[in-house]
């Protein structure tokens, strides 16, 4: 397990563990105990796996599961920006193996699909370290060699949609590099913009009816935008609603309930 050449050429570690509960926790772990950051934590399995809003993700062997800790990554008002500029490297990076395919897309906020189905996820965490600013920890999941059945979405993995660079080893790499060079691109939030635009560019259901799940309730109406802080503007009629955290289910996509997620993703 290796990191890609331009993440190495920047500075950036890596620590591969065979087995931890969460590589996320494992990160700010490191960050309380004085890491300087701009570091990746690898593990070969997740025993107490997490997603989004306190989910169980599940996270046996055969999938990539990586943290990557930054301190102070930018102001506290665009640290939000952060999930927006990891989902892009990821997608950029699983382009790198699958080319450019007009099945694999983004779903807000930071979920990749091929042919509606989700490959993979991530969760952006952070914490107020005493005297040392903020560390931010974005967790990367790539099912790359299964993913789990009988779920209340569609879900896919890499070796099922047939590319034979299916291993965590494959992914690594690409997205240590991909995730380099969009923090560039980014530049602590100065470049959000930029990095809107090209969000944009390769989201799914843009333009479409869509539905969004806010905690009991859901709403419905057209994927208009993300506006300049990466909140979903959503239409409805002639008003807008501007939605900065939700489940968002799109016209080819199971209308199930997504608090039984259960998938190889986030760490």
């Amino acid at each position: 397990m290796e990191l890609g050449a331009s993440a190495k050429a920047a500075s950036y570690r890596l620590i591969v563990c065979d087995s931890v509960g969460s590589t996320n926790e494992e990160a700010m772990r490191l960050a309380r105990e004085g890491d300087p950051g701009g570091v990746w934590l690898v593990a070969r399995e997740q025993v107490e796996g997490r997603g989004r809003r306190g989910r169980t993700w599940s996270s046996p062997p055969g999938n990539l599961y990586a943290s990557l800790l930054l301190i102070d990554a930018a102001p506290p008002e665009h640290l939000p920006e952060l999930g927006f500029v990891a989902c892009l490297a990821l997608f950029n990076a699983v382009r790198g193996i699958l080319g450019a395919d007009p099945r694999l897309g983004l779903k807000w906020p930071n979920d990749i699909l091929f042919n509606g189905a989700k490959l993979s996820g991530i969760l952006l965490e952070s914490s107020p370290l005493p005297g040392r600013g903020t560390a931010c920890v974005a967790g990367f999941g790539v099912n790359c060699r299964w993913h789990p059945a009988s779920l209340p979405y569609a879900a896919t993995d890499l070796a099922s949609i047939g590319t034979v660079l299916n291993a965590p080893e494959d992914v690594l790499p690409r997205l240590s590099d991909a995730m380099a060079q969009m923090l560039q691109v980014w530049a602590k939030g100065a470049g959000f913009a930029e990095i809107r635009k090209r969000w944009l560019a390769n989201a799914l259901g843009l333009g479409e009816p869509i539905r969004v799940a806010l905690g009991t309730s859901s709403i419905l109406g057209v994927f208009e935008r993300i506006d300049s802080r990466g909140r979903l503007i959503l239409r409805q009629g002639n008003k807008t609603q501007a939605i900065e955290a939700g489940d968002v289910f799109l016209p080819r996509h199971s209308t199930a309930s997504p608090q039984s997620d259960r998938t190889a993703c986030s760490g």
